[in-house]
């Protein structure tokens, strides 16, 4: 393995015995399938998946490498500011497009299929950059992703995009293990998908909606809930507040806040859900939908 950045140097005791090796074999995987690209164009939104790609790229392949952030109105400015600042401190290659999903009427219908069409709209973004860079469009995909409902990878496949974490066999534990290993900064950052994916299949996805529930989520965090959820319902009029099963004792006692916040961010109606925050909870309306 090359020699790591001093701002990602790994932490000592940061794995040891068994678990070193398997994390020292998974970033052996993950280097060497970097080092068949010539030259990679990153979709980069600052996850602990991209940005552990975004880091590891740039360390094997150097300035071949250009980390891209999709800017619209589905990307929070708290997200925004934080992939920017991960870039900078660990010396990753990194530019801003616009993308123009928002405008297109198949993504604002917010049907089954409205990742495909987001992901069509970066993909147009990220196409030129990788052409003047004779690089290849490059996704933080993890293998647990290849099983939920993601109709964004069908437009990666369209496109010949690729997905080095998958290849290297890695799983989102594998990820959270290596950027541990790495001391990078994103190591146990919760997972933040884009705000559209908050609002309800078959709802408009406008630009208030997203900032409705950017600016909900954010009074949500001040008020302690590091992980959270805002889904909205009833064309935006209906925020179903989703916190860890843990945080519901206290989501009850700040209840009065929790509406004050939510209900100041635009929403008339304020729920909280009892079965607790889990990832994708809106795949359940999919077998209801009639297209």
């Amino acid at each position: 393995m090359s020699d790591l950045p001093a701002s990602a140097t790994p932490r000592t005791g940061a794995a040891t015995g068994a678990d070193a090796v398997v994390t020292s074999a998974a970033m052996d995987r993950l280097t060497a399938r970097l080092r068949q690209e010539s030259a990679l164009v990153v979709a980069y939104s600052g996850g602990a998946d991209s940005a552990l790609l975004a880091f590891a790229a740039s360390r094997v392949l150097g300035t071949r490498v250009l980390a891209v952030t999709a800017v619209s109105p589905s990307l929070a400015a708290s997200e925004r500011a934080a992939a920017r600042g991960f870039a900078r401190q660990y010396g990753v290659p990194h530019l801003e497009v616009c993308t123009d999903e928002a405008d297109r009427p198949e993504y604002a219908a917010n049907g089954p299929d409205r990742c495909y069409h987001c992901k069509s709209a970066l993909f147009d973004a990220l196409a030129p950059l990788a052409a003047a860079m004779d690089a290849r469009i490059a996704l933080g995909t993890n293998l647990d992703d290849l099983g939920d409902h993601r109709p964004g990878q069908r437009a990666a496949a369209e496109r010949g995009a690729v997905a080095p974490l998958v290849d290297a066999g890695l799983t989102k534990a594998d990820v959270r293990a290596l950027s541990h290993e790495l001391g990078l900064v994103t190591a146990d950052k919760p997972a933040a998908p884009c705000l559209a994916s908050r609002v309800s299949y078959g709802d408009s996805v406008t630009p208030e909606v997203l900032k409705r529930i950017e600016e909900a989520e954010a009074a949500l965090r001040r008020l302690g809930f590091a992980v959270c959820r805002v889904r909205a319902h009833a064309q935006g009029t209906l925020a179903r507040v989703e916190v860890p099963a843990a945080d519901i004792p206290r989501a009850g006692e700040l209840r009065e806040h929790i509406d004050k916040a939510v209900r100041g961010a635009g929403f008339t109606f304020c729920s909280l859900d009892l079965a607790g925050f889990a990832s994708g909870r809106l795949n359940a309306l999919l077998p209801l939908i009639v297209e």
